[in-house]
């Protein structure tokens, strides 16, 4: 017989009692959805990961005060957004070009590869002409599925502006990557 799966309010109440074990579940089933977010509105990869860090550990300091009525995620992803403000402001003059990944040998296809590293371009380029709030609003909707409502108390902004923010991101996208088809001969 299976037991049922814990869920991440169970979870929360036996990490706000002092397990870490609990916790690291809980940042085992968050932390890519974080690292996204992360990135999303810092624009590179490895503040993005400084930023998770920063998040994990306010979190677990945080967490007795975490209310397990409520979902962990988009309390977790409040924390996320916030670490990623602070790391920005720390780090603004700090600039860093980062190696390609292609630089690596992984063995795999040269076309597939130079497809998705050109499609991976095209968005980060696309992303980073956005602004910030409406670059993570478009990133929490489409990409890791929160609800506008959601969105709206990690951002600690209106509804409405969350909806405006995900429309506007989405039309400069489209506008941004309409021309990536016509840039290929």
């Amino acid at each position: 017989m299976r037991t049922p799966p814990v869920t991440d309010a169970e979870l929360a109440a036996q990490a706000r009692g002092g397990s870490s074990e609990a916790f690291g579940a809980l940042v085992e089933r968050h932390a890519d959805r974080a690292r996204r977010v992360a990135r999303a509105a810092l624009l590179n990869p490895h503040d993005a990961d400084d930023a998770v860090q920063d998040a994990l550990f306010s979190a677990w300091r945080a967490i007795a005060r975490f209310d397990p009525a409520r979902p962990f995620g988009p309390w977790f992803m409040k924390i996320v957004v916030n670490a990623a403000a602070d790391l920005r402001r720390r780090r603004k003059l700090r600039r860093t070009e980062e190696i390609p990944a292609a630089a690596a040998d992984t063995g795999s296809r040269p076309d597939r590869d130079t497809d998705w590293a050109l499609l991976r371009e095209a968005l980060d380029k696309a992303l980073a002409t956005l602004p910030e709030r409406r670059r993570v609003a478009l990133v929490l909707h489409d990409a890791e599925g929160y609800v506008h409502e959601e969105i709206a108390t990690m951002l600690g902004v209106p509804v409405g502006t969350v909806r405006s923010d995900v429309f506007h991101a989405r039309r400069a996208m489209r506008t941004a990557l309409s021309s990536m088809g016509d840039d290929r001969s």
